[in-house]
């Protein structure tokens, strides 16, 4: 297998949450309209890209449940840097993966996934998908990357980006 073959990156921003009284924003809840987006984000994933080798998640209650509700099923590591975190954090946790997964799917939160998503966008990305992105980046969008060369390498305008849909 050639390291250095395109790999896809999937920026997948959690579902609708609720706002129940008295949780902290670290344990809300998905809403059922957020449980809908995240079914639909899963099966437009699974019908447009390749299959998912690796999940990184939020440790926050409302990624989890998007993910559960994605029925995408793969190796997933919760990293909690992922909640809040910034795209150099992102990156430092993308640039930690060995060289097997081809395609990774990370499940977090905005500003940090769109900024990532932004960043990573280099001459080679779609234009129109660009202004997608910053535009807005809705619960439940997603961002797809092609990312060339291995993990380690990934780096500022290294990517491309492809698309920018919001399943509905």
């Amino acid at each position: 297998m050639n390291a250095h073959a395109d790999r896809t990156l999937i920026l997948l921003r959690h579902g609708k949450s609720a706002y129940p009284t008295d949780v902290a924003d670290h344990d809300r809840p998905l809403a059922p309209r957020g449980e809908r987006q995240a079914a639909l984000a899963g099966a437009w994933i699974g019908q447009h890209l390749p299959p998912v080798d690796l999940i990184l998640c939020s440790t926050a209650e409302r990624t989890r449940q998007t993910l559960e509700r994605t029925g995408i099923m793969a190796p997933t590591s919760y990293l909690e840097v992922i909640y809040g975190a910034e795209p150099d954090e992102l990156l430092a946790a993308l640039r930690d993966l060995d060289d097997r997964p081809r395609t990774v799917l990370v499940v977090g939160h905005a500003p940090g996934l769109p900024y990532l998503g932004m960043d990573l966008a280099g001459s080679g990305s779609d234009l129109a998908a660009v202004d997608r992105l910053r535009t807005g980046f809705p619960t439940s969008a997603v961002a797809v990357l092609s990312i060339t060369g291995t993990w380690s390498e990934v780096e500022h305008g290294r990517g491309a980006l492809l698309d920018v849909v919001v399943p509905r």
